[in-house]
């Protein structure tokens, strides 16, 4: 009997190509949303520019830990390593790119590399410092903040923004939150009306768990300043709204620019406002 075929997409996704001589961004994607979601920004890049997503969704070890509890199999230097094999030698000039916890592989992707086959630029879009000041037991992502970070992800799943009103989910529990981000959500159009409590509790848990196991990657790891200058892109609905460098500073002894791009943490991958900021920034013409 044959062993089951693997039916995952390769890690390396082109979903446009440079052309000969042309810039590369490559883009570390932690999932959460399909990697498709890069599309727009493929082709808002200036001619000749191409973009492949470097997708952990497949790489199993890191994809299964958020159907299994959150706890992977892996470190963040392992995937590091994975990422710069399916990238591969490249030609021409390139951008590394890390979205949410892809800005910390990408990071740790440029200690791993020679100074001489460093990108020539690091832009990390709406990540999280993996410092001290971040590094944070579970216990620390309380359900008010999760639950809000849910909202926007359900939003941006479904096609349509899920507002909760400021303050509105403070100190409730999961449950009690889930209800007001349900109703929320079939106020916006993002929910049927007969969605079932307990059918977007399993979403909740499944997407917690990922955030679990990113947070438990991130707890170990020992990050090194980056060898280069870094650019972050904020979103103005970022997932920390109070931190204008999102803790990246004392990682940045070559410099820290930042940018603010319209949407939240994730619409700003596909609203067209946001992508005429990213797509000349990332390959500048």
């Amino acid at each position: 009997m044959r062993p089951p075929r693997d039916v995952r997409p390769p890690v390396a996704r082109v979903l446009r190509a440079a052309a000969s001589g042309g810039r590369t961004v490559h883009l570390v994607h932690p999932g959460a949303l399909a990697a498709s979601v890069y599309q727009g920004l493929a082709d808002a890049l200036p001619a000749g520019a191409g973009l492949t997503v470097l997708d952990l969704g497949s790489v199993p070890e890191y994809a299964e830990a958020a159907l299994t509890g959150g706890r992977a199999a892996t470190t963040v230097e392992d995937l590091s390593a994975v990422l710069l094999t399916a990238m591969g030698p490249h030609e021409g000039p390139y951008t590394l790119v890390g979205w949410s916890f892809g800005g910390v592989l990408a990071l740790s992707m440029t200690g791993q590399l020679p100074a001489d086959q460093l990108p020539e630029r690091l832009v990390l879009l709406d990540s999280i410092a993996p410092t001290e000041e971040y590094q944070q037991p579970d216990e620390a992502l309380e359900p008010d903040l999760l639950l809000r970070w849910f909202a926007m992800y359900l939003g941006a799943k479904r096609g349509r923004p899920v507002p909760v009103p400021a303050g509105r989910l403070a100190g409730l529990g999961v449950d009690e939150g889930l209800t007001v981000v349900l109703d929320a959500g079939i106020a916006a159009g993002a929910l049927l009306p007969d969605t079932p409590l307990p059918g977007l509790r399993k979403l909740y848990d499944t997407y917690v768990d990922g955030l679990l196991r990113n947070n438990r990657l991130t707890a170990p790891h020992c990050p090194a300043p980056a060898p280069l200058p870094l650019t972050l892109v904020k979103a103005e609905g970022s997932l920390i709204p109070g931190d204008p460098t999102l803790g990246w500073q004392p990682l940045a002894p070559h410099g820290l620019t930042t940018r603010t791009a319209p949407g939240d943490h994730y619409t700003m991958l596909d609203r067209p406002d946001a992508l005429s900021v990213l797509a000349p920034l990332l390959a500048p013409a």
